[in-house]
Parts: C-alpha cells; sequence; structure tokens
C-alpha cells in the first residue's frame, strides 16, 4: 500500500515538475535567406500565442508557441503569403490569434469602443462643467438682493 502511494506521489511530482518547465526546442530553426527570416520575424510577431494570450508567438516559450512557429515557417515555404498564413490560424484558433483583428462589423466595439468611452467621459466632463457654471435659482436672488442694498 505505502509503495504504490509513493509511486502516486512520485508520478505526481514529476508531472508538475514537466508543466513548469519551458519548452525546449532541440532544433533550432534555420531559415533560407535572411529575407525569409526577417519575414518570419515580422509575423511571428504579429500572432498571439494562444497559450499565453499575452505574449506574442515570438515571445512564447509554450509547446504549443514552438509547434506554431515550425508551422508558420512550414506554410511560408510552400509559398503561402502572410495574409494566407493568418487566414489559416484564424480558421484554426479564432481572431484571438492575430494581435491586429481585421476591422468588420464583428469586431466594431474593439476597434472603436475606446474612442466612445473616450468620447462619452468628455461629454460627461463638459456636462459636469456647465453645470457648475450654471448659477442656480437660489444663488441668483441672493446676488439680486445683495444688489438692491441701500
Amino acid at each position: 500500500m505505502t509503495r504504490s502511494l509513493v509511486l502516486a506521489f512520485a508520478l505526481l511530482a514529476a508531472s508538475f515538475s514537466a508543466i513548469g518547465q519551458p519548452a525546449t526546442d532541440p532544433t533550432p530553426l534555420q531559415f533560407q535567406s535572411p529575407v525569409e527570416e526577417q519575414r518570419f520575424h515580422d509575423l511571428v510577431a504579429e500572432l498571439r500565442c494562444v497559450m499565453c494570450q499575452n505574449q506574442s508567438l515570438a515571445e512564447s516559450n509554450a509547446q504549443i508557441a514552438v509547434d506554431l512557429r515550425r508551422e508558420v515557417l512550414e506554410l511560408m515555404r510552400q509559398g503561402k503569403d502572410n495574409r494566407e498564413i493568418k487566414q489559416f490560424l484564424v480558421e484554426r484558433y479564432g481572431e484571438f490569434v492575430l494581435y491586429r483583428p481585421q476591422v468588420e462589423s464583428k469586431t466594431w466595439l474593439l476597434w472603436f469602443g475606446p474612442a466612445l468611452v473616450l468620447l462619452a467621459g468628455g461629454l460627461v466632463v463638459v456636462g459636469a462643467v456647465r453645470k457648475r457654471r450654471q448659477p442656480t435659482a437660489s444663488t441668483a436672488r441672493s446676488d439680486s438682493n445683495e444688489e438692491q442694498e441701500w
């Protein structure tokens, strides 16, 4: 009984240590030309790691990011342009994979939402300033009474 318990704890500890390890890539990517390398780096900087969420594909050390970088390079070598590669990844992982999604009816809020919030905040500030500048009826009467003193 204790032997199986020790084995279970050992397996559990091994699995947790594997989770905490960044992915190691035994064979680094080999580029055929400096132009290909530059295009690759520009492209993966525009794509988001689907696991890390706040890191680009270029920055992430997650295993899926390593796999996606290899896939992007393979798609480049198949002759696909950047738009086709992005479309392939969007079909697989959704618009989330793009740092700059396309302006479409379903992404209008994403693109124009911050401007709308800023505009609404500006209107609230203007309204508050105007409200403070307008004298109230009671202050207007007290001012007129003060002027009529003899």
